[in-house]
Parts: structure tokens; sequence; C-alpha cells
């Protein structure tokens, strides 16, 4: 997948601006500003104690002054009822991921405090944190064993020193990577790929899994060799991606495909022992060729879950929860059985935990997960082998789930476009009558001083007899009888959707304070609206998708208080993409400007340039040289020519270290516009990736864009 900015909490901050004038909705209420991002606590990775009284999470506050960011673990009451507090004090460093030990009285977390992200432990009532690890590489994802014997964390080593005992091959390491930051020379050699992926270079660094005891002595790489036992890529990622057998003798884990790991989607479960007797990796799911993820055993240790598709080399394929039965050792007895069946075509299972849900008036063991749902992510509940239901909750946006360890109480965070995520808990063994509980509250007090318009959701009929879904936030004060400017904003993915969510990168609240109305249609590709949806974008990104968002933008033009000659047109990876098939296509006309970040500009090149291949590869079915016509299809470059036809302006943000749409892609496109006449501003961010999240630039990159919108459609009611 394309990514496009998450509904997580990333650093995306500030920059003042001066707003158009709008008529106030509430005397004691103003519209939201850039600057407000930056004021917001970001809110995340919950975590339920054993006993289900109390929930640690981490609060990440972001300096602009300081171009930074800082993180402390916080821990609230379950119920709510008594404040919460932190139990970490970070002093400008990071303390993330916390994880309580079996007992409830220890939190592990990561921390940088020490200069390299390490683990530690402190008292959960609080006190003075003590360092676990030390390791050279770094130690992170850190859990516990079940009876808090062992800690079992990730770290990325050279792998040709991993079958050595700790001690040796951490000094071979150190010393590797010393001589390599002090030498002159800073020439990579590659010999396969990935050699880099995401937004970094990793060479032929692996992510091993090590143990060692609860107090850190004793630490050995479980996992040596070549070959990575955590996931190389988030598309494949559960969250928890390695857990201990319920003896506490093994781990299961995800690892990446034993070859063709870029261009592979086929994600294993595997099972190692913790004492080093043996370092034979044995496969699990040796039966499916397509990506298998996250085990987690039942609280019972006799069944073991995981996330599971159906189809090699699509990375959009529907996930389903398989569940096997198992031994203490981690051994599966039985073949796996899919929890959803067909339910998966409609409700792909994203991130699971183990639950006592109450149902037929008693608790029976079963499944919370959260999918993705018509511009939402609720939570769904399925009692294995039998039913199928939603939690009562509102639709808006959840996830990180946790469990108590008698399955009794969840925590989760929960967001909307008008709320940043919060930790939210609810009880499920007894029937719901009082729904979900805010825990953390972390930001009421800024919230109350805003006017956050709600987001309306409007349906569009398109062909083939479906309709698309689309979310419209009006500006604070809006008045219908004016006419106002829009931007239309296309999200990435494809396979992704517009949700009633948070971002703290592409937040339709702050540009609709502008004064402009913002339209966020979910054309076909998006998720949430069925599996058939979805997978009708794939080959065929400038057909039925772009015929869905030119549908889209009639129904926009078509409100009496829309003015339709001030309309825009943004988007970002898949929305960038679709900026430049709008600008060589009739539909330009329609634009004032469009606004462009990290975008595809040409498959060809984009195929031997980027770091996942198995997308491009499944996108086009098959590789360039055997399939050139169906790369160049729906590629904007073959119709560059129609730039200077059209000259719709066009503003470029396109940064040095995004390596999935990587910075020729950018370039390429800048010479064709400036080559033709277009009006047309390049941004180049060189220490960014796919994302902007550092403070200042952050800080810049929203101005460039607003300014933009303002010099070819003024904001603002008329």
């Amino acid at each position: 997948m394309i990514p496009f900015p998450r509904l997580v909490a990333f650093v995306f901050v500030a920059v003042a601006v001066t707003l158009p004038s709008l008529p106030a909705r509430a005397a004691d209420k103003r519209p939201m500003t850039v600057e407000d991002l930056f004021k917001f606590k970001r809110v995340a990775a919950p975590q339920i104690s054993p006993d289900g009284k109390l929930v640690a999470y981490q609060v990440t506050t972001v300096s602009l002054e300081e171009n930074k960011s800082s993180a402390a673990v916080w821990v609230a009451a379950s119920d709510g009822k008594t404040p919460p507090v932190p139990v970490t004090e970070p002093k400008g460093k990071k303390d993330t991921n916390p994880r309580w030990s079996p007992d409830g009285k220890t939190i592990l977390f990561e921390s940088n405090r020490s200069g390299s992200g390490q683990l530690w432990v402190v008292p959960a009532t609080g006190g003075e944190p003590k360092p676990i690890t030390t390791i050279s590489t770094g130690a992170g994802t850190g859990i516990w064993s079940p009876d808090g014997s062992h800690i079992a964390f990730v770290s990325a080593v050279h792998p040709e020193f991993s079958e050595k005992p700790f001690a040796e091959s951490d000094k071979l390491n150190k010393a590797k990577d010393e001589e390599a930051e002090k030498s002159p020379v800073k020439a990579k050699v590659f010999t396969k790929l990935f050699f880099r992926h995401w937004v970094e270079y990793v060479e032929d660094k692996r992510q091993h899994l090590f143990v060692c005891k609860a107090d850190g002595t004793d630490p050995r790489d479980v996992t040596p060799g070549d070959r990575d036992a955590f996931p190389t890529s988030t598309t494949f990622s559960s969250e928890d991606d390695f857990t201990f057998s319920p003896d506490g003798k093994f781990l299961v884990f995800t690892a990446v495909p034993v070859k063709d790991e870029s261009w592979s989607t086929n994600y294993e479960l595997c099972r190692v022992s913790i004492t080093n007797t043996s370092t034979k990796w044995e496969t699990l799911t040796t039966d499916n060729p397509a990506a298998d993820s996250g085990p987690k055993f039942s609280p019972d240790g006799k069944k073991l879950a995981w996330r599971a598709q159906k189809k090699p080399g699509y990375e959009a394929d529907a996930w389903d929860i398989a569940i096997a039965d198992c031994n203490p050792d981690g051994t599966l007895t039985s073949a796996p059985k899919l929890l959803l069946g067909k339910n998966s075509q409609d409700h792909s299972a994203n991130e699971f935990t183990w639950a006592l849900l109450w149902e037929r008036q008693s608790a029976r063991p079963g499944i919370v997960f959260s999918s993705d749902e018509k511009g939402a992510t609720p939570l769904f509940a399925h009692t294995v082998g039998d039913s199928l239901f939603q939690l009562p909750l509102d639709l808006k946006v959840c996830g990180s789930l946790s469990a108590s360890k008698d399955g009794k109480m969840i925590a989760f965070t929960q967001a909307g476009m008008t709320t940043p995520p919060e930790v939210f808990t609810l009880g499920l063994s007894e029937p719901i009558t009082d729904g979900a509980v805010n825990i953390s509250r972390a930001n009421s007090a800024l919230l109350a001083e805003l006017d956050l318009p709600k987001p309306e959701s409007m349906e569009v009929p398109v062909e083939g007899g479906v309709k698309m879904q689309m979310w419209v936030l009006k500006p604070p004060g809006f008045d219908p009888n004016k006419k106002w400017p829009v931007v239309y904003l296309v999200h990435g993915g494809p396979q992704s959707a517009w949700k009633d969510g948070w971002s703290n990168r592409w937040n339709p609240e702050v540009w609709a304070a502008r004064g402009y109305i913002i339209a966020m249609p979910n054309p076909r590709g998006s998720v949430g609206f069925g599996q058939k949806f979805v997978d009708e974008i794939s080959g065929d990104w400038g057909g039925k998708c772009y015929r869905d968002l030119v549908a889209g933008l009639d129904s926009i033009e078509a409100l009496p208080y829309v003015d339709k000659d001030r309309i825009a047109s943004a988007g970002g990876s898949f929305g960038g993409y679709m900026m430049n098939w709008f600008a060589v296509n009739d539909v330009a006309k329609r634009f004032k400007c469009l606004i462009d970040h990290c975008s595809v500009w040409n498959f060809e090149s984009m195929w031997g340039t980027t770091d996942e291949l198995w997308f491009d590869e499944f996108e086009h079915g098959g590789l360039p040289w055997e399939i050139p016509g169906k790369y160049r299809e729906f590629s904007p470059h073959a119709k560059a020519g129609n730039l200077a036809k059209y000259k719709c302006p066009m503003l470029i943000i396109h940064n040095d270290l995004d390596f999935r749409c990587p910075i020729g892609q950018g370039h390429e496109l800048f010479s064709a516009l400036q080559r033709q006449g277009v009006p047309s501003r390049f941004v180049n961010f060189p220490d960014e990736g796919h994302w902007v999240l550092k403070p200042k630039n952050s800080q810049y990159w929203h101005k460039e864009v607003f300014d933009w919108l303002a010099k070819y459609a003024p904001p603002g009611g008329k």
C-alpha cells in the first residue's frame, strides 16, 4: 500500500495563521488554528493492567520552539473516577509503549533517556525508572513472559555476528556501526532487496528477537541468521507481532518471507525456543501462501489466534482471524479455522484481542476486533464459533486494543474528526449499559475553546449501482446564503479511507477553519464498504475510482452554497497520484489549483525505485517488461502533454527520504510542468520521508499549502 497519513498521533505542529473573517458561531468558541495541533496532547498505546483496574498509556507533547517532542507514561483508573497521573518524567525524552508485568506491579517501557532506545521499568505506583537493556543496537517492543521471569524484545543487528555469544556479537555490532559512523567514506553496498525501506537505509541488518531475564541479565539472540523475525512492513504488523507461548519456553512471532521479501507477502508465523538450545525456526502456517501475522494465545492457553489473508501478493486482501487449538508450548494441535469466513468480505479485521463477551445471558470466550466500516472504525465482537456483533459505541475510529487477564474489560483509543484520540475502557462480561468511559481526558480544556463543526455524510450515486460515501465539513460560522470555496481532498492508499477520525497531518478541521468547505470522498478502493469495493481499484487507478471522484465533484458543485469558480483539490501518496491524473485529464479545467504531496507520476520508473515491489506488481498484474502497456495505461506521465493543455497550477511537495514514492517522481513531474510553462512550485524536504513530521518542517508545510490555496482559490464566504 502507498501509505497515507493514518489517523494516529504523529507530530504535526503549529503555525500561527490569520484566518479569514468569519462570523462566530458561539461567543465562547473560536475556529481551530494550526497552532492548536501543537497544543493537543497525543494519547496512544493504552495497555490495561492484568486485574483490569488501571490503564497505562503514553502522552506525547510537542515543542515548536525546540523543534522536538517528548512522551511520558501515564496511568489512569479504568473506571475513570480518579484523575490520571504520570508515572515517568522524561524531561525532553520519549517514554513509550508501556507493558504491565503479569503481577501488575511494574511497567516496562521504551525510552531514549540514555541516548539510544532501550527498555526500562518503573513501579506502577511511580518511582525512579531503571534500565533493563544496554544493547548497542538498541531495544524496543518489549513484552513479558507469562510468569514475569523473562522479557523479549526486538533489535536490528548485523546477522553475520548473530550466532556468536551475546557479549561477543554485541561488541562486534557496536564496532561495525562505529566504524561506519567515523569513516569518511559513506558508500553503501547492497547485495539484495530490501536495501532501503520506508524512510531509512536498512542495508543488511536484520530485526531479531532477543530474550533476557526480568532483571536484564543473560540477554541472547533467539532468532539468529539472515532473516527478519519481525515485520519489516507495517502493512503486515498487528501491533503485537510476537508473544511467549503459554508455558513461557518459546516465542511465536511474525516472520518476513524466507525469500523474495520485497516482492512477496508470504509473512509467516514461526516458533523458536528461548533457551537457544536450538535456533531452528518452526513455521506454523505452512499451508497459507499469503500473509499471516499477530499471534495471540487465549487466556487459558489452549488456542492460538492470528490474522490471515488469502491472496498471495495482495496486501489489501481482506484479513480474517484464524484460530487453532494448541499445546502449552505453542505447537498447533488442529487445523486453523477462520473466525469470520464470508463475513471477512464485509468486516476485514484490523487488530484484535481475546475477551470474555456477554451474549445470550452469559459470558463466553471470544474475540474483539476493529474493522473499517463506512467511514469509521468501530469495534466488533465474535464469540468463538458462534455469532458476530458490533459493540454499542460511537461510530468513530477505534484502535490499540488490550484486555484484562480475565477478558472482562478492554481498553482502547477512540477518536473523531472533532476529537483527538483518548483512552477509553469498556466492560464486556455483563450487559453493556453505560457505554465506554473516557479515562484519559487529556484534551478536554482545549476542545472546550474550539468551534469544531461536525462532519456531514452524503452519498453519491456512482457506476455499478452503488453509492460513494463522502464527508463534507463546513467552516466555522458557515452561512448558507453565501458562496464558499471548496477543497476536494483525495485520500491515499488507495486502499484506505477518509474516516470520522483525527489526523495530526491532514486535519480537515484546520483546513475548514481557513474558510473552506472540505469534501472528502471515499471512491472505489476505499476500505469499509466491502472487499469488492476495495478490489475494484486494482489495475484501474485512473478508471472507476477517477470516475467516482468526478461524480463526487459534480455533487459538490451542485450544492447551492458552493462557488464553482473557487474549487481546489489536494492529496498525498495515492491522493497525490490522483492530483496528477486530474492534471492531465479534462477535469483539470474545473480546479483553480492542485496540491500534490509525495505522489506517483510515472508507474514505469516507480517500479524500479520504490521499496515494496509486491504492491506495483499486483496492481499492474506483472513486471514492467512483461506488460509495458499496463504500466502506461493509467500513468500520468504518458499524458504529460496535456499539462500544457489545461495549465492547472500545481504545488508539488516531495521529500528525499521517501522511499515509498521516491523523490524522482516529484522531479519528473516538476520538469514536465516547467518545460511546458505551467504555473508550479516544488517544495522539497531533504530530511523528511513520506510524511512531514518535524515540527518546524510541518509549520512550513502548512504555510506553503495554505498560501497556494489562497493565491488561486481565496478563502471565505462571499
